[in-house]
């Protein structure tokens, strides 16, 4: 058993994860299709089955962020390690690219100036960029708070928002706002979970969906 283990191939390990996941999950599922491709995704990289009753799907999200990959998007991430997360060879086959401004000296700049967090000025930074893009929370309630202000004025317009802010403050209650509104499409975890690994998970099943149908 102990030899077996040792010579099963990555891509054998996941597919029999999803199987079990499937079969744990029998139908009917709450969610179907390309969602519940996303939310199966999401179990395996968290073994936490309790995102079958808080993952939360615009109804225009999937379609939207399968666009915007196929179109060549921008997407921008919130921390270095959802950017890490996202599987550069997907993105590179579809001609997008992958940005996290937080190590910039013009974010360190703008934070200190301004007084306000460095994933707040990111946000700043990233926002001419974002029309027709993803943005990626992981980590930050003030990131996807400061986007939501921007989208709000009409300031810039992201294709899909990918809200998964992880914590205790302000977590549940930045990806709250984002459900009300309806300006943008996005996807979401309701309440305190969360986390740059589940949001790269979603773009990166998201890619996988966008390559077999492009």
């Amino acid at each position: 058993m102990k030899d077996d283990m040792l010579t099963i191939k990555p891509y054998e390990i996941e597919e029999r994860s999803f199987e079990i996941i499937d079969s744990e999950v029998p139908e009917p599922r709450p969610f179907e299709g390309a969602q519940w491709e996303i939310v199966r995704r999401m179990i395996h990289t968290s073994a936490d089955f309790e995102m079958l009753s808080l993952v939360k799907f615009h109804p225009s999200a999937v379609d939207a962020g399968i666009k915007a990959l196929l179109d060549g998007c921008i997407v921008v991430t919130d921390t270095n390690m959802a950017r890490a997360g996202i599987t550069s060879g997907r993105m590179d086959r579809l001609g997008c690219r992958v940005e996290c401004f937080m190590k910039d000296e013009r974010v360190r700049q703008i934070a200190s100036d301004q007084g306000i967090t460095r994933a707040h000025a990111a946000v700043d930074l990233a926002c001419p960029h974002l029309d027709g893009g993803i943005y990626v929370v992981g980590n930050a309630p003030t990131a996807l708070m400061r986007l939501l202000d921007y989208v709000k004025e009409k300031r810039c317009y992201p294709s899909l928002i990918v809200g998964m802010p992880v914590g205790f403050v302000n977590a549940a209650e930045s990806k709250d706002a984002l459900m009300m509104q309806e300006d943008v499409p996005y996807i979401t975890i309701k309440g305190r979970k969360g986390g740059s690994a589940l949001a790269a998970a979603v773009v990166n099943q998201l890619a996988v969906i966008a390559l077999r149908e492009g």
